[in-house]
């Protein structure tokens, strides 16, 4: 079926940033979700000259946890790093800040999800990350993967690789250097292929360069936009990564960086949203705390 005898005659506009239309090929009913990024939580004191206050990260996802349950939102989503680890680090107790991160994460009444981001490899592997979560409807978690709810289809993508294809583990790995491989890009365009639903993407870095944050990127960017912008299915690309949070629009792709919940001393300075599309495709984002409401209109 192609997208272009569906498309409404009016585009998706984001505080002005334009949104690709979408096709309608299927019904639908509003979905609200619960998003979360950059908790980094570990026992661990501020450094000096340092905003990160990794202690209080436990409370501020008990909190986001609180309010989505309140919200009964339809399920909540870890946009990455998760957790973080000790100076110097030690493998048990790297493991024992996610277990208490997945536990307090698990208190969510409804689905949740799981986006790995590169602190989720510090001094601890994928596979013992992936080991300890669960990303609801799947035996086990993957690292890469796609679901279906409400009408909307929703892809996760892992971004924690060198440029040279090399997963990142155990701390092998240049925060600065991320990559998306051949093989899930691959994956990536048969996915999109393989279905008719409005597609909304998350990955731990960002995949919209400019100036001021190409550190933050993955280096491949440019042909993994491609890959959404060829499928004329992609609205919107929800990251964490860089802490800062951003918003802007690459060819009628939306890229929302939620800001990073660990920036900040007390509740005051948490930073979670829930992003909520009608049938009709209109999105808003509501923001909790520090994070700023954005309002999407057609």
């Amino acid at each position: 079926m192609n997208r272009k005898e569906f498309l409404y005659t009016s585009s998706m506009v984001i505080s002005g940033l334009v949104l690709r239309p979408f096709s309608l090929p299927v019904p639908r009913q509003k979905i609200r979700i619960g998003m979360i990024t950059d908790l980094h939580y570990a026992d661990r004191t501020t450094p000096q000259n340092s905003s990160r206050y990794y202690r209080e990260s436990l409370e501020k996802l008990r909190d986001c946890v609180d309010e989505m349950n309140r919200e009964k939102v339809d399920f909540l989503i870890q946009v990455g790093d998760l957790k973080d680890q000790d100076e110097p680090p030690v493998e048990a107790r790297t493991l024992e800040y996610l277990e208490t991160m997945v536990q307090e994460f698990n208190r969510f009444d409804g689905p949740t999800y799981h986006v790995l981001g590169n602190h989720d490899h510090d001094s601890i592997s994928k596979e013992q990350f992936l080991k300890r979560v669960k990303n609801t409807g799947f035996r086990k978690a993957r690292n890469y993967y796609s679901f279906d709810r409400n009408g909307f289809h929703f892809i996760i993508l892992d971004a924690n690789y060198t440029s040279a294809g090399i997963p990142y583990g155990y701390g092998n790995f240049d925060w600065k250097d991320c990559y998306i491989p051949e093989d899930q890009l691959k994956w990536l365009s048969r996915d999109l292929k393989s279905t008719e639903k409005p597609c909304i993407v998350f990955v731990h870095q960002r995949l919209d360069e400019k100036e001021d944050n190409k550190n933050y990127c993955v280096s491949n960017a440019a042909a993994v936009r491609s890959v959404l912008e060829d499928s004329e299915k992609v609205s919107l690309v929800v990251q964490g990564h860089d802490h800062r949070g951003d918003l802007h629009s690459i060819n009628e792709i939306v890229y929302y960086t939620l800001p990073g919940a660990i920036e900040g001393s007390g509740l005051e300075n948490n930073s979670f949203a829930i992003l909520e599309i009608n049938e009709n495709m209109e999105m808003n984002l509501t923001g909790f705390r520090k994070t700023e409401s954005e309002v999407f209109t057609k």
